[in-house]
Order: structure tokens, then sequence, then C-alpha cells
């Protein structure tokens, strides 16, 4: 979890300091949700897309807390990126092989977003 959590705390600073003067930088907070199959055992579930350090390398661990099959997690960054890609992981394998990734589309404005899908569906909502 402190992996994570370091290169995601470096990728923000790396990306502050490439911003152009010209891009405004807003503060970003996604929430990420994800149900799972409930006749499946899931194992572990994550997140892995173009916004991690490296990017599409490290694995962003999702948690399902109240034991529902839906699983969560949340990231706020400050940037000036208009989209973000990604896709989720079960047990180190990533969904819908063969499929163009998940995109979050950003407004140039601080925004809280909520992103919800089932595994290997491709149709997600953002909201």
């Amino acid at each position: 979890m402190k992996t994570y959590l370091v290169s995601f705390i470096s990728f923000i600073l790396s990306s502050l300091t490439f911003q152009s003067c010209v891009q405004e930088i807003h503060k970003k907070t996604v929430t990420f949700r994800v149900a799972m199959n409930p006749a499946e055992n899931t194992g572990q579930i994550g997140l892995r897309g173009s916004f991690t350090s490296p990017p599409w390398e490290v694995t962003l661990p999702m948690i399902d807390e109240d034991m529902d099959g839906t699983y969560e997690t949340t990231l706020s960054q400050k940037t000036a990126q208009n989209e973000i890609q990604f896709k989720f992981i079960q047990n180190g394998q990533y969904e819908l092989e063969g499929h163009d990734n998940r995109v979050i589309v950003f407004e140039y404005k601080p925004e809280d977003i909520l992103y919800t899908a089932i595994f290997d569906d491709p149709d997600g909502e953002q909201r």
C-alpha cells in the first residue's frame, strides 16, 4: 500500500513540475467503483492506468469494505490533464482483453467524479 502511495505522490510531483504554464492545474478527485461477479472468487482487485508512476506498472488496490461485491478506491491529484485511461485488474490480470482502455474525461475546473462499472463490461459511467 505504501509503495503505490509513494509512486502516486512521485507522479503527482513530477506532473506538477512539467506542466505547461498555459494550462491551469485543478484538483481532481476520482472515486472508482467496480462490481464483481458474485459467483466468482474475486481475489485481489485493483486498478492500473496512465496516472500511476510508472504508467500501467503500478496496481492501486481496491477494497470491498461492506462485502457487497463492489470494490472501491479514491484518488486525488492536481493536474492539467484532460483525461486518464485505465483498466481494472483481477489477480494481476487485466479486464477487457482486446478492448480499448476505460477513459475518464476531465473538464478544466476542479472536479469530484464517480466512475462506476461492472468488471469486464466495457460500459462504465462517469458522473
